[in-house]
């Protein structure tokens, strides 16, 4: 008997230790996640409310001229070049083409980088050419591979004519003129500020620590430690700054080329609208938001895969090779930056009958 209540008092004495074990380890886990959680909270942010953007008036006549605008085609030259062409529904605000095509079969020189959360961005354009996305609206409209008018009057006649006279005044009922140029792109800049992905991460961020799985986390962590949350920082993960393409190794030199020559030519980055040597290969930083669902990668859409990209990414950024592990575990990460596909943009609007 003595022998019995021996072993029943040694099992207790363990389970009891297990159980304080446990306990130690999900404290110690638990301690971990929330280290983890505020290092996150330093470096990112949560994305806002619509109504909580600046510089705008987010309307609801505003925003369903705007939403017309964007799908609209018939003001380009050819009739079939919008706004909606290279930013779709289909491929989370993007077009999933290396280089997008414009008016009358032009090649774009760059990629189109996705459209939502694009107005939270320090500046359109790999290039920064563009300040907001009223101002890329608006130039949009002469780009001579965009829409290809040959003025802004040319723009405001065809929209005229296409009956948007009394959407523009609805819009703006206390304007001298609301059918404009300048309204157009601020019609759709209204538009296009509502297209925000709130994402898994974005939850995390807010305190919902079991938000990412525990790969997602390994990978923010990664991410941190490496160094990428260096550039790719805020509530864009990216997207506020410039950065050379290129740091510590030419990107020539993992494109398969064997000769700087061969890309005497090449995409320079801001150089091409400042001509300013300093700003050759600077681009700026893309955002990371939806970037799962967004290939190809890199501003001329050389890198066909997301693990490529991180490879690319770290050799020539970083000046690290990174293991197959790491790359596994950061693209995890960067797939809980994928949001929903809005509703309202992936359902067409009904566009005015034109007059004739």
């Amino acid at each position: 008997m003595r022998k019995f209540i021996g072993l029943i008092s040694s099992v207790t004495a363990a389970s009891v230790c297990s159980v304080a074990l446990l306990a130690v380890s999900v404290a110690g886990a638990a301690s971990d996640d929330q280290a983890l959680l505020d290092k996150a909270k330093a470096l990112f942010k949560p994305l806002p409310d619509s109504a909580a953007l600046e510089n705008t008036a987010l309307t609801p006549e505003r925003v369903a001229l705007g939403k017309a605008l964007f799908y609209e085609t018939r003001v380009s030259n050819d009739g079939r070049q919008g706004c909606v062409s290279c930013h779709s529904p289909s491929y989370h605000g993007g077009d999933s083409l290396p280089l997008s095509m414009g008016i009358n079969g032009k090649v774009l020189p760059r990629n189109a980088p996705t459209v939502f959360n694009t107005a939270l961005l320090v500046a359109q354009h790999y290039g920064g050419n563009r300040a907001s996305v009223e101002e890329q609206a608006v130039k949009a409209l002469t780009s001579p591979v965009a829409y290809g008018n040959a003025t802004y009057e040319q723009a405001e006649n065809k929209l005229a004519l296409l009956g948007y006279k009394p959407w523009f005044e609805k819009a703006y009922p206390d304007m001298d003129k609301p059918l404009s140029a300048e309204n157009w792109g601020k019609a759709i800049g209204a538009f296009e500020r509502t297209l925000l992905t709130p994402a898994p991460f974005d939850r995390y961020l807010k305190g919902d620590t079991q938000a990412l799985s525990a790969q997602a986390k390994q990978g923010l962590k990664t991410f941190m430690d490496t160094g990428c949350a260096g550039c790719h920082n805020g509530v864009t993960v990216g997207g506020q700054s410039f950065q050379k393409f290129g740091i510590t190794q030419d990107y020539w030199l993992v494109t398969g080329s064997t000769e700087k020559e061969a890309f005497k030519g090449y995409d320079k980055g801001r150089y091409q609208d400042t001509k300013n040597e300093a700003d050759a290969f600077m681009f700026k930083v893309p955002q990371l938001r939806n970037v799962a669902m967004t290939p190809p990668y890199f501003h001329d859409g050389s890198a066909a895969t997301l693990p490529q990209a991180v490879r690319i990414m770290g050799q020539l950024q970083l000046g690290k090779q990174l293991t197959d592990t790491q790359v596994s575990d950061i693209v995890s990460f960067l797939e809980s930056l994928t949001g929903q596909v809005p509703a309202d943009f992936a359902k067409a609007p009904a566009l005015p009958v034109a007059s004739h």
